[in-house]
């Protein structure tokens, strides 16, 4: 075919697509969930008493959603515009499913009131809460939210267009409101029986800067621990490690002495590296290496402080070369910079 042939095909292509759509009738023209990513609302408008945990690995132990306080019988709304594409029982509970666009909403323990393929809007009825997800409150809607297999943090979805503006001191706020949760985390683990009496909570065991860990890696210090713009999605999002950029292969060592109990690939950190440090100061600490090109180390070898155990790369959802490095005090993420030199 010449080029002049291709053109008035892809022409002519261009021309019936056109004649198709405005064809259609005006409902179906609409059909579409162009909405579904407009702001969306609480299903229940009780607070959140368990937030969004991700595991650091698939099979791990964390939370997949968050959990609303409510009451049994009260009714559940559609969070967000979508079509209903699930409404009945999984493994005796009762589960309310509904897409939009590429996520979807999950719903859980509720009794649907409206039936697969049905259209709603933020807002519309999709069912009542049942008894029977343990929380503090009467009851709890447990509320997930997945793009194919990954699972997303549900707040994400009440994130639409509108831009409030804050204070100047709104950064220093948020980070003195994390490291006051932190503390009680660990003041919480120590009594009770988490962590050892007298332990860090307790005794200032491991200050701000405290060299209980080594620097892992030479670089530049990037985006730090605590919320940010995420630079691949494009939304707010906890950063619970701190990322430290050099060339692509530049040594990575180990923080402290350790046992690896795990090296693996995932989507989202790459080639992921976990060590196990035990009891350092005075809590039990593990540290998470992500994005790496590769690692030297197996799972159960034990490794020694300032020991090579692989190199900087940028593999899984990264945008250049630095190492993810993550601290985790009494199995939850803490703020690295407290804790290395």
């Amino acid at each position: 075919m010449t080029r002049l042939n291709r053109g008035w095909a892809r022409r002519a292509a261009a021309w019936c697509v056109v004649a198709l759509l405005v064809a259609l009738p005006v409902v179906d023209a609409a059909a579409p969930l162009a909405a579904a990513a407009s702001l969306g609302q609480l299903p229940v408008p009780g607070a959140v008493v368990t937030g969004f945990d991700l595991p650091e690995v698939r099979w791990g132990a964390g939370h997949r959603g968050v959990d609303l306080a409510g009451t049994p019988g009260e009714t559940v709304v559609s969070p967000a515009a979508g079509t209903v594409t699930f409404a009945g029982e999984v493994a005796g509970r009762h589960v309310v499913v509904v897409t939009h666009d590429d996520r979807r909403s999950t719903l859980e323990p509720v009794t649907a009131s409206v039936a697969v393929g049905t259209r709603v809007a933020a807002g519309d009825p999709v069912g009542v809460l049942d008894a029977g997800h343990a929380c503090p409150a009467a009851a709890c809607l447990h509320w997930g939210l997945k793009r194919g297999e990954e699972y997303l943090d549900p707040l994400m979805l009440l994130d639409g267009s509108t831009v409030r503006l804050l204070p100047a001191d709104a950064a220093a706020g948020v980070r003195a409101r994390a490291a006051a949760r932190e503390a009680a985390a660990l003041a919480a683990a120590v009594a009770s029986g988490l962590g050892p009496a007298g332990g860090a909570a307790a005794s200032g065991a491991a200050p701000p800067g405290s060299g209980v860990l080594a620097l892992p890696t030479a670089g530049r210090l990037g985006s730090v621990f605590g919320p940010r713009f995420h630079p691949i999605f494009h939304e707010w999002r906890m950063h619970n490690g701190i990322d430290l950029s050099a060339g692509c292969g530049t040594p990575l060592l180990a923080a402290a002495d350790g046992v690896v109990s795990h090296v693996g690939f995932d989507a989202s950190g790459g080639w992921r590296l976990v060590i196990a440090h035990g009891q350092l100061g005075g809590v039990d600490l593990q540290t998470v290496y992500l994005h790496a090109q590769g690692y030297r180390v197996r799972v159960g070898e034990r490794v020694t402080r300032g020991q090579f155990v692989g190199t900087m790369g940028s593999t899984g959802w990264s945008t250049g070369c630095h190492l993810h490095f993550s601290v985790k005090v009494n199995g939850r993420h803490a703020d690295p910079q407290r804790w290395l030199g």
